[in-house]
């Protein structure tokens, strides 16, 4: 018989606030299994899944059931409406402190929650935390990694003005802070920008992590290479501000973004994309798009 006395609990270590990770799913059948294995190999302890199938025609909702039978996540289903539509159905349900939205052809490195969660709760007035990516290919080899050195924080008019956007992949909202700002508008199909923009204008900090925390892959099915919907997507992002003072300043970098891929593709569009920019709002980036669009065959 151990006679020994138990030791006594520290009181004064508060539980880890939960964390909701609520992903969108859409015809992500190829990389499923190895996105919710990186999910659930989080070292952080307190966590919950909520993933939301936005109408897949793939066999992802037949995979995440089979998937369910090794990870505990909460599965819901919808019609197809988009990212926006997806984390907002998601969000009903989740009770987290937090909220994580990654993207489920993606892989978040162990430690991806636990930096990103120990920054927020040191930091009380920053309602979104970001932090870099490592770009690899559809087979998973890396193709380079972000670097930096210090943290960045920005105020609403430098994400305004400067079009930055903290994207899904690595961002860690503070709940509150998401709720204040109403969610997402469900009819942007693109939600990063519009969420980094609402959550800013209502005076938080928002922070970007000089370290890595997923792995980010790039393949043909990319929203940002489908550049027509995501410019329309990010235009309706800043439209709320357009007596702001950044406002043009925006939409150049939003349609400089989008050249870097219509000087390829279709260059009727990106003519009249370049000559949608007032002159006194062209930058080095528009006529770098400029002389590739004349000299690109």
């Amino acid at each position: 018989m151990n006679t020994e006395a138990a030791a006594p609990q520290d009181q004064s270590v508060s539980p880890a606030p939960l964390i909701s990770i609520v992903a969108p799913c859409y015809n992500a059948e190829k990389y499923l299994e190895e996105a919710i294995k990186s999910i659930f190999a989080q070292q952080y302890p307190n966590f919950e899944v909520i993933i939301v199938d936005d109408g897949s025609s793939d066999n992802s909702i037949e995979m995440l059931r089979e998937l369910q039978k090794t990870y505990d996540f909460q599965l819901y289903t919808q019609r197809n409406q988009g990212v926006s539509a997806a984390l907002n159905h998601g969000l009903r349900y989740a009770k987290g402190v937090y909220v994580s939205t990654p993207d489920l052809d993606d892989i978040m490195l162990p430690h991806s929650l636990s930096v990103r969660a120990d920054y927020l709760d040191k930091n009380p007035r920053v309602g979104c935390v970001g932090a870099l990516i490592i770009y690899m290919d559809s087979d998973g080899n890396t193709l380079k990694q972000q670097q930096r050195t210090k943290v960045r924080t920005y105020t609403f008019d430098e994400i305004l003005r400067h079009a930055v956007v903290i994207g899904a992949p690595v961002a860690l909202y503070r709940m509150s802070a998401m709720r204040q700002a109403g969610f997402y508008a469900p009819n942007l199909r693109v939600q990063d920008f519009q969420i980094t923009l609402r959550i800013a204008r209502l005076g938080y900090e928002v922070h970007e992590l000089p370290v890595c925390v997923t792995r980010y892959r790039r393949h043909p099915n990319n929203l940002s290479r489908k550049y027509k919907v995501l410019l329309q997507a990010d235009l309706d992002a800043i439209a709320p501000y357009a007596n702001h003072p950044d406002y043009l300043s925006a939409r150049t970098h939003l349609v400089n973004k989008a050249l870097k891929y219509a000087v390829i593709e279709d260059k009727k569009e990106a003519w009249q994309l370049l000559r949608s920019i007032p002159w006194r709002h062209l930058n080095r980036t528009s006529l770098r798009r400029m002389r590739r669009l004349i000299f690109h065959r």
